[in-house]
């Protein structure tokens, strides 16, 4: 089949041990890539899970799962992998479901998120990956916003679903639940069908893929990716970690977000890595890291917050010595860190970045152990064509600079990146112009260059790995009958690398008091995800504000910057890790 050989070729290219070598075979590779006209039908599931690894490595492990608090474990092999999700395939198939039609996936690390995720790409459904941190508020406007087909939830989310659902009205075609619920199915009634079906005919353009993705100044927006941006686009991926046949790597990330699809999906799938995933209530570090030991992983990609926890164990205690590649991804990882790291394991962690709206295009691949300068974030992978420029479009080009990262389409396309936000062509034709994609973000080259990441161009908040819309926030609190106006920005954090912080203006009759606070506090515990609950609110009398009356969040963040250096505390100041009211809700 047509782009069999690309991913042969990727695993070869990823199998080079001499990485001076390996370095002139991805350029070589990626070259190729960029300038080929890829056939008009592709289906990933069928030509490269099935057409390669099931028939070359059918009865390799391709998914090792564990739950980390009951010691549960399950295994699958490619071939496994594959019939589960040909059997879901299937099921959906008798009731109606087919190609271009939709499916909700709102699962914690279970292997059925895996399985469903191969059965939307063969079967050419729409996945849309939800957290199933969200809220009965927010999956209500996902399904009004795009009304599911499908959904596949575990069972103690069901009933949050079932709300949503009857509050958007909504009837989708199947409900699946894992466990047992009234009115859902059972995931283990599947079994009884059949485990081989016939893929659907995708287009390489065709929409296979939807993310709700956070924005500054409106509620989520959906990106879209098709059946050649992801699973082709990741090969850069799958190279910039130098992820090879047989080689078992671990992400440290949940579904319901791109990097669970970059990193515990696409890139060792695209390769014939082993999966794993590893289910836990909340983060124990030791365990955490006692796994990692346990199935001898060969690499292992986390976010910053993670790794500043990792290094705090003693890490002499965990037989690390099967580790190649340590991989983060997220935000800018703190130097002192990765020596940390380095100092125990005897490899360094290679920071890389990307979007929801792209694959990995800026990152430090293998070849670049040794070599890397840490706290630089890479240079641009070679399936990107990335610039830096200014506010004007013009590129930079003089060392030191900051400018706006932008992939540049007129010498070529990458394929890695997403085509359009769904039915938003105003926040499409503000990301795309002039021929450049704008990732809102800015860098600067040093004069060697390396990149290095200064911050986000527009408002979204970075905290621990999660993208936080100030206008969610903002629209949350605003529903308060005490808060008259307020503005919410990224507080610098050294553990988070941003807390996220609310300015409130309170109405007539309203004063600052810890009391309400508090009850500021709470009423976004009900309506938002747990990670975009202000972590501080301060009350002021006023927000700066342009003329035209729009909040100068630049402002707000700078202020916050300064008073963080001085290490200042005001007096109307709130600190939601000081409420002992809120210990059992972090």
């Amino acid at each position: 089949m047509p782009l069999q050989y690309l991913f042969k070729d990727a695993m070869v290219l990823n199998s080079i041990r001499d990485m001076q070598e390996r370095e002139a075979a991805a350029k070589s590779f990626f070259e190729k890539l960029n300038k080929m006209n890829l056939p008009d039908k592709f289906n990933w599931a069928a030509e490269i899970f099935e057409g390669i690894h099931v028939k070359e490595r059918g009865d390799q492990p391709a998914l090792i799962w564990t739950d980390l608090d009951s010691a549960a474990e399950r295994r699958y092999t490619y071939r496994e992998v594959m019939q589960n999700g040909n059997k879901l395939l299937n099921y959906l198939r008798k009731r109606g479901v087919e190609k271009g039609h939709n499916i909700y996936i709102l699962c914690p690390i279970v292997p059925e998120t895996w399985f469903a995720s191969f059965a939307g790409i063969k079967g050419g459904l729409v996945s849309v990956p939800t957290a199933t941190t969200m809220t009965e508020s927010e999956i209500k406007f996902r399904f009004e916003t795009y009304p599911p087909d499908v959904v596949l939830a575990f069972e103690g989310l069901s009933d949050l679903v079932d709300n949503a659902l009857q509050n958007a009205a909504c009837t989708p075609k199947a409900k699946i639940v894992l466990g047992k619920k009234d009115g859902w199915v059972s995931y283990t009634e599947l079994e009884s069908e059949s485990a081989e079906a016939a893929p659907a005919d995708v287009g390489k353009d065709d929409v296979l893929f939807c993310f709700f993705t956070s924005g500054t100044t409106g509620l989520p927006k959906r990106v879209g990716h098709s059946a050649t941006s992801y699973p082709v686009g990741h090969l850069s991926t799958a190279v910039m970690i130098g992820l090879e046949p047989g080689d078992i790597h671990h992400n440290l990330s949940a579904p319901g977000w791109a990097k669970w699809a970059w990193s515990s999906f696409f890139a060792p799938f695209n390769v014939g890595a082993t999966a794993t995933g590893f289910a836990f209530t909340a983060l124990n570090a030791e365990k955490y890291i006692a796994a990692v030991a346990k199935y001898k992983m060969n690499s292992f990609c986390a976010p910053p917050t993670a790794w500043r926890t990792f290094v705090g164990l003693d890490l002499s205690k965990y037989d690390l010595g099967s580790m190649k590649y340590s991989l983060s991804a997220g935000e800018p990882l703190n130097p002192e860190v990765i020596d940390q790291w380095k100092n125990a394991t005897g490899n360094e962690i290679r920071d890389f970045y990307g979007q929801t709206e792209s694959t990995c295009m800026i990152g430090n691949p293998p070849w670049m152990e040794g070599k890397m300068r840490l706290g630089s974030f890479g240079y641009p992978a070679y399936m990107y064509d990335v610039v830096l420029v200014d506010d004007y479009g013009a590129e930079i080009t003089d060392a030191g600079d900051p400018g706006h990262i932008a992939v540049r389409l007129k010498n070529w396309r990458a394929l890695g990146l997403f085509h359009q936000y769904i039915d938003d062509p105003e926040k499409t034709q503000g990301a795309f112009k002039d021929d450049l994609y704008y990732t809102g973000d800015k860098a600067f080259i040093d004069q060697d260059g390396y990149w290095w990441f200064v911050g986000r161009s527009d408002d979204v908040i970075k905290s621990s790995d999660y993208r936080v819309g100030p206008f969610e926030v903002e629209s949350a609190l605003i529903e308060h009958p005490a808060v008259l106006e307020t503005a919410v920005v990224g507080s610098p954090d050294p553990n988070r690398y941003q807390l996220v912080k609310a300015f409130v203006i309170l109405a007539a009759g309203h004063e600052p008091s810890r009391e309400l606070a508090l009850a500021l506090f709470k009423h976004t515990i009900n309506v938002l995800a747990k990670f975009k609950i202000p972590r501080i609110i301060e009350f002021v009398d006023e927000l700066p504000k342009t003329i035209s009356g729009k909040i100068r969040r630049v402002e707000l963040r700078k202020n916050e910057e300064n008073k963080k250096k001085m290490k200042s505390v005001l007096p109307n100041e709130y600190f939601y890790h000081e409420f002992k009211e809120l210990s059992s809700k972090k």
